[in-house]
């Protein structure tokens, strides 16, 4: 079905794209989706930094963060 768009397809879909939503809110959510991107890769980092941290043997054991719940407290 979707096989065969091609180029002036797509340019048709991001022409009606932008009459619906505007340039602004395209922009704007073209920003949102850059800082998702770049809080994703810090993500990343900061989990192959514990990783290798852990292979150091510098960092602590695990410890379990999963939130109590009511009837845990009990």
């Amino acid at each position: 079905m979707l096989n065969n768009i091609g180029l002036p397809g797509l340019l048709l879909i991001a022409v009606v794209v932008l009459v619906l939503f505007g340039r602004g809110k395209i922009s704007s959510l073209m920003g949102e989706v850059g800082k998702g991107i770049t809080a994703f890769k810090k993500g990343v980092k900061d989990g192959s930094e514990e990783q290798l941290e852990d292979e150091d043997g510098k960092s602590q054991t695990a410890r379990d963060v999963t939130p109590e719940t009511e009837k845990d407290k009990v």
